[in-house]
């Protein structure tokens, strides 16, 4: 049987809720309410029976009505919250961050942290700062190095909002693993921002470009690497834990997109505020191909081609355009909506081998040649051609990767692994070996859904 007692609770109240039965216990209710007037605190108290025993014992009914507010303070006291709080403006919240190796083998670390008073500032009531300040600061770890910003900076670095990491290309050749600890480690960091490689730089050029469209910087990094990577087949959004993933896989080596910074002129004028105030901005991000690793170290940059076979391979593509040639001269532009990739493993003849089945699913996206596209057998000669092309590019890509980068990025061994696991555990060991000389077999299916808002271009009526 339950009893519900709500309003303020008085002696009345409380023998309602007191137990007429010998076995029978009271749970006990405690709604409390903050300072204004929201729910705080929602706790329920069952009281076992050794407890009612002895705290009850040789007490009367009616002295339950002192026993029991004597227990409700017992355990409000242990209901407290905010013992740990934070206020926004001890904190310095960082959006983007930048690791970067010294000569003498110091981590420099950059911090991109809001500045939330110009952020939040409308109109003209700004006092014409920065929306970001940048803090820096070189130690053996990269851990001393954050806290050695409280040196210059007003609030702790906070890096609970993360949305980007950048990372220099020397110390990505010398290898990510071991800076990369402090932040799978750190309580206060989520693991779902991006990771990407400066190109031929180091991480802070990129952090201290201003940007146009995007007040911060930091969204703008972000943003632009989701955009180009459902639009354009040779970017990768690789997030924290993915790339974790893969340096510690035995089957699939990881992979991060590239960026660098065109700065036109002195860096004087490009990497300050008048850079936003001119339209062609004489400085800018941009993103580039995939670079390869192997574990934790950098070891070559793949190109256009081959990072797009690699997102087709892995299922990472989102929608690309690929120019083939018409039938009788010109070209036209298929414009890739969907693709699914089955990559399966086997053991042939005592040897690994991985068969690849691509499907595409597309539309026209430009025309420039003759050609009748109200023709069912014109479809299917772009098709044709379309799967011929993609094949052959990808076998070449892969191939590329295998004597060149000489590292499975592709995850070719995770789906041997997946075959075979017995044959996996011998080959594993030699298996950078394997992968030179692994066969692949590529099938591509291409389809073509639409063909846009007309039929034939208006081209032929040009002529």
């Amino acid at each position: 049987m339950e009893r519900t007692i709500s309003g303020k609770l008085t002696k009345d109240k409380l023998m309602m809720i007191t137990p007429r039965r010998k076995n029978q216990h009271p749970v006990v209710l405690i709604v409390g309410k903050s300072e204004d007037g929201s729910l705080n605190k929602f706790v329920t108290f069952k009281i076992i029976n050794q407890i009612i025993e002895k705290s009850t014992k040789g007490v009367k009914p009616m002295k339950w009505s002192f026993t029991i507010p004597i227990m409700l303070i017992t355990f409000l006291l242990f209901t407290t919250g905010c013992w740990n709080r934070r206020e926004l403006n001890e904190l310095a919240i960082t959006l983007a961050m930048g690791l970067d190796i010294t000569k003498d083998g110091q981590y420099l670390v950059t911090a991109q942290v809001v500045n939330p008073g110009e952020v939040a500032a409308k109109g003209g009531s700004g006092g014409g700062h920065s929306p970001v300040v940048i803090y820096q600061a070189t130690g053996k770890t990269v851990f001393e190095a954050v806290r050695k910003m409280t040196k210059e900076s007003p609030r702790k670095i906070y890096p609970s909002h993360l949305r980007i990491l950048v990372i220099g290309e020397s110390l990505a050749k010398k290898g990510i693993g071991k800076p990369l600890d402090v932040l799978s480690r750190d309580w206060e960091l989520r693991s779902d921002f991006y990771v990407v490689v400066a190109k031929g730089m180091n991480a802070e050029d990129i952090l201290r470009v201003p940007t146009a469209l995007e007040k911060i910087p930091a969204n703008n990094l972000f943003n632009t690497l989701e955009v180009s990577e459902k639009a354009w087949a040779a970017t990768s959004a690789v997030t924290f834990d993915e790339l974790i993933e893969d340096m510690v896989s035995e089957g699939k080596q990881p992979v991060l997109t590239g960026i660098r910074a065109d700065i036109k002129g002195g860096k004087k004028n490009s990497l300050s505020k008048q850079n936003v105030e001119i339209i062609d901005t004489p400085a800018r991000v941009k993103y580039g191909n995939l670079a390869a690793f192997k574990k934790d170290k950098l070891v070559g940059w793949l190109d256009e081609q081959q990072s797009a076979a690699y997102n087709v391979i892995t299922n990472n593509e989102k929608s690309a355009v690929v120019n083939i040639p018409c039938p009788q001269g010109g070209k036209a532009v298929y414009e890739v909506k969907k693709v699914n990739t089955e990559m399966k493993g086997k053991i042939k003849n005592g040897k690994p081998e991985i068969d690849l089945n691509i499907s595409v699913e597309g539309n026209v996206g430009e025309v420039e040649c003759q050609i009748d596209l109200t023709k069912p057998e014109s479809i299917d000669q772009l098709e044709e051609i379309y799967e011929k092309q993609t094949r052959v590019k990808f076998k070449k890509a892969i191939k590329q990767v295998q004597e060149n980068d000489k590292v499975d990025i592709f995850g070719f061994g995770e789906a041997i692994n997946r075959a075979d696991p017995k044959a996996w555990n011998k080959l594993k060991k030699d298996w950078d070996k394997n992968f030179e000389n692994l066969p692949v077999n590529i099938k591509v299916q291409g389809e073509i859904r639409r063909v846009g808002t007309v039929g034939n271009s208006f081209l032929e009526k040009l002529k």
